[in-house]
């Protein structure tokens, strides 16, 4: 057996201690798509007003260089119910608890790799950022302040706060049906979630 893989198969049964459910892909079959921040910029309500999304998120042309440069990653599947008694005008807010603790997730998945001596681990999440109640760029937007780049500092989880796949350009549908996923659109707020998480690993 090649060691490389010998090193990956125990990476990978050691942050199954953290999150159960992986599974690894070649980052071949991740898609990458210009209309899909088209869906942010154009159909979500989170968009500009979190520093993991758009325009503040790499935009897909630097998705595509990243990418290129890893061979390995994994899927982290995670199951969320939403909150009926939050059951907003779009499906964010119903979520937001399972979303935070999925963004969580995928930084403890990050940072084990990494402290294993998988130094190039990064992870990707999902949906816009939950981890604080309202994001700093949102705040500044509701006084009617300017924003620059800067502001990025600001972010109170920078540690652990990271991009979503699509707020990249990633095609989170075409790349979960290449990895024999069957991913299905969701038709009502209320219904149970099966959220995404990237992990990039060499």
């Amino acid at each position: 057996m090649d060691i490389m893989k010998q090193t990956r198969d125990a990476l990978i049964s050691e942050l199954k201690s953290i999150h159960p459910d992986l599974k690894p892909i070649s980052t071949s079959i991740i898609v990458v798509a210009d209309w899909v921040r088209l869906k942010c910029r154009y159909g979500c309500p989170g968009y500009g007003r979190h520093l993991c999304c758009p325009p503040y998120a790499p935009a897909p042309d630097e998705t595509r260089k990243v990418l290129s440069e890893y061979r390995h990653a994994l899927l982290a599947r995670f199951e969320a119910e939403p909150d009926r008694s939050r059951l907003p005008g779009h499906t964010h807010h119903a979520m937001w608890d399972p979303v935070s603790r999925m963004h969580r997730a995928m930084y403890d998945l990050e940072r084990r790799a990494f402290l294993c001596g998988c130094y190039r681990a990064f992870a990707l999440g999902a949906m816009p950022c939950t981890l604080c109640e309202t994001c700093v760029i949102e705040e500044k937007l509701d006084r009617n302040e300017a924003i620059s780049e800067l502001d990025a500092l600001k972010c109170r989880h920078r540690d652990i706060m990271r991009p979503s796949m699509e707020a990249c350009g990633i095609d989170v549908f075409k790349t979960l049906e290449n990895a024999g996923y069957s991913p299905r659109v969701i038709t009502d707020y209320s219904q149970k979630v099966e959220l995404f998480g990237l992990l990039l690993l060499d």
